[in-house]
C-alpha cells in the first residue's frame, strides 16, 4: 500500500511538472491588460521574451530564468561550431533534467526485483548541477578539434578568395562570393560581417578585423589587410597565394606537432605492458631476497 501510494504521488510530480514545463515554453504569454497600457505609454520597459521554435524556446526560456549571460570564451566557442546561445542552454536544461531523473530511472530499475536504492538530496541535486554544466564541459572539450576546422574551412575560403580574384573581380564581390559557397561556421560569420558592411555602406576590412579578433582568428585579419591593398592599385593575386602557402605551411606545422606529442603520450602507454611483463620475473627473486 505504501509503494502504491508514493508510485502514485510520484507519477503525479512527474506529471504537474511536465504541465508546468509545456505551459512555461509552449504555451503563449498573455500580460495583464494594465501592464500591457503602460507599456505602450512607455511606464514599463519590456521584459525579454522566450524567442526560437523548439528545443530553443526552451533554451531561451532558462536562460531568461537564469539571467546569467555566457561569458565570451563561450559565446566564441559556440560561434566556432555554429551553435546558438540559446540551443546551448536547451543542452544544459536537459542534462539538468537528465541528471534529476536519475536516481527516479535507477530506483525503478533496481527496484523491480529488490529494495530501492536511498538517494540523498544532496546526490540528487549534486547530479542535476553536473548535468547542467556538462555541455560546457564538453564544449570546452572539442575546442581543439573546432579550431583546427575552422582553420581548414578559413584556408579553404582565401583559395576561393584568390579564384575570384584571378576572375577580375573587385575585393568586396570575391570575398561575398566565396562567403556564399558554404554553409560552415566560419563562412556564415564571414558572411554576416559583409553584409552588415554593406548595408552600412563601407568597406568590410574593419568588420574582418574585428570578427577576426572576436574569433581569435588572425588569418582573417590578415586576409582583409592583403585585400585592402587593392586601394593603393596593388596586384592582389601574388600577395593571396603568397599568403595561403605561408599559412598552410604553418598549420601543416602544427598538426605535425600535434601528431608528434599524439605519438609521444601513445609510446607512454605502450611501455606499460612490456613493465609489468618484467615485473613479473623480477617480483619473485626480489621477494627471495628480501624474505632471506
Amino acid at each position: 500500500m505504501n509503494l502504491t501510494i508514493a508510485a502514485g504521488l510520484t507519477g503525479g510530480l512527474i506529471g504537474l511538472g511536465l504541465w508546468l514545463l509545456i505551459g512555461a515554453v509552449a504555451l503563449p504569454f498573455r500580460p495583464r491588460l494594465a501592464d500591457a497600457l503602460d507599456l505602450l505609454d512607455g511606464q514599463l520597459t519590456p521584459p525579454e521574451q522566450a524567442s526560437g521554435t523548439g528545443i530553443d524556446r526552451l533554451g531561451s526560456w532558462v536562460r531568461i530564468r537564469v539571467g546569467r549571460p555566457v561569458t565570451e570564451a563561450t559565446s566564441r566557442r559556440l560561434r566556432l561550431i555554429g551553435r546558438s546561445v540559446d540551443r546551448h542552454y536547451a543542452g544544459k536544461a536537459l542534462g539538468a533534467m537528465v541528471g534529476l531523473a536519475l536516481p527516479w530511472l535507477v530506483n525503478l530499475l533496481v527496484g523491480a526485483g529488490t529494495t530501492a536504492i536511498g538517494w540523498p538530496a544532496a546526490a540528487t541535486a549534486a547530479l542535476g548541477l553536473a548535468g547542467f554544466f556538462l555541455p560546457d564541459l564538453l564544449l570546452r572539450g572539442r575546442e581543439a578539434a573546432s579550431a583546427a576546422d575552422n582553420t581548414e574551412a578559413l584556408l579553404t575560403f582565401f583559395d576561393l578568395v584568390t579564384l575570384e580574384r584571378l576572375a577580375n573581380r573587385s575585393s568586396g564581390q570575391a570575398l561575398r562570393s566565396a562567403a556564399l559557397v558554404s554553409d560552415a561556421a566560419v563562412f556564415v560569420a564571414i558572411r554576416d560581417a559583409l553584409e552588415r558592411a554593406r548595408l552600412e555602406q563601407r568597406q568590410p576590412y574593419s568588420d574582418l578585423h574585428q570578427l577576426a579578433d572576436e574569433l581569435q582568428l588572425p588569418a582573417l585579419g590578415d586576409l582583409a589587410d592583403v585585400l585592402a591593398l587593392e586601394d593603393s592599385g596593388a596586384s592582389l593575386a601574388d600577395s593571396l597565394r603568397a599568403r595561403v602557402r605561408e599559412l598552410r605551411d604553418a598549420h601543416l606545422t602544427a598538426a605535425k606537432i600535434a601528431a608528434s606529442s599524439l605519438s609521444e603520450r601513445m609510446t607512454f602507454f605502450m611501455v606499460i605492458p612490456s613493465m609489468v611483463f618484467a615485473l613479473f620475473f623480477l617480483l619473485p627473486p626480489i621477494l627471495r631476497l628480501l624474505a632471506g
